[in-house]
């Protein structure tokens, strides 16, 4: 399977993950996108040193993998190009910062702390994302953001975009695939025909989304989102699953529990 067909295969299993009858999937979407949203500000809010009062936001991934069902294995490999450009981000904060301070016992730069706390911040926001995509379709994430009153015309780009990725991604690899028929034995692309073969999958994306959208006229699409499905209503258990979770947020936000703990033992 080539990497093309296997980013296919990827995110047809993520939709069908996120259509699951696991109670997690069955929460409201409004909730899960509040509580994502709300997770990931607080994360990011911790200051640049306070890793012990970060590595207490680490309850929630944990809590997602066990309540949601989700492989830690699938999600670690579905991430591992996101992950590394995150991680990235910080990898030059110990040249820049040098002041010593004593981390878990040892003198270490101010920067390596400032890096780790970088990276988790990151690591964190990326997997909350995550499990709300893979608990909640592209539907009943779009219908939250039209809730809480995001632009219809951004919302509707957002369902697009991701809707018809795998159509840009077949063509991507029909492309490929021609090329290869052409210059057998030849291992990838060669530089010369690059601008080329992005101009031909330019035309092919055009002529797609022309079809695609006179498809969409006939069907009477007018410019506004509409949510196809029976309306979500909030539930009690909607509600208690806003308050646990939220709650969690603040008093891991306020109360570094792996110092309390730490210094308990």
């Amino acid at each position: 399977m080539s990497k093309i067909d296997s980013a296919i295969h990827e995110i047809h299993k993520l939709d069908n993950m996120s259509d699951d009858n696991r109670w997690v999937n069955r929460v409201h979407p409004l909730v899960k996108l509040l509580l994502t949203i709300g997770y990931i500000a607080l994360t990011v809010s911790f200051g640049k040193y306070d890793i012990l009062g970060l590595f207490g936001m680490a309850v929630y991934p944990i809590a997602m993998f066990i309540l949601a069902e989700i492989s830690v294995r699938e999600t670690f490999g579905r991430l591992k190009v996101v992950l590394p450009l995150v991680c990235f981000i910080g990898l030059f904060n110990p040249f820049f910062d040098k002041t010593p301070v004593l981390f878990f016992g040892l003198t270490v730069r101010a920067g390596v702390v400032s890096m780790i706390t970088l990276m988790l911040k990151g690591v964190f926001s990326v997997l909350a994302s995550y499990f709300l995509v893979a608990t909640t379709s592209i539907d009943k994430i779009c219908y939250s953001l039209r809730l809480i009153h995001v632009p219809e015309i951004l919302v509707t780009q957002i369902m697009l975009t991701y809707r018809y990725i795998v159509l840009l991604l077949k063509e991507v690899n029909r492309i490929t695939d021609a090329y290869s028929l052409r210059a057998p034995g030849q291992k990838g692309i060669h530089f010369r025909v690059w601008g080329s073969l992005t101009g031909q999958l330019l035309l092919r994306s055009m002529d797609r989304a022309t079809i695609v959208y006179e498809s969409m006229l006939l069907r009477g699409y007018n410019g506004n989102f509409t949510y196809i499905g029976e309306e979500d209503k909030l539930t009690m258990t909607d509600v208690v699953y806003l308050v646990l979770f939220g709650g969690l947020f603040v008093f891991l936000r306020l109360c570094p529990i792996v110092a309390v703990v730490g210094g308990a033992f």
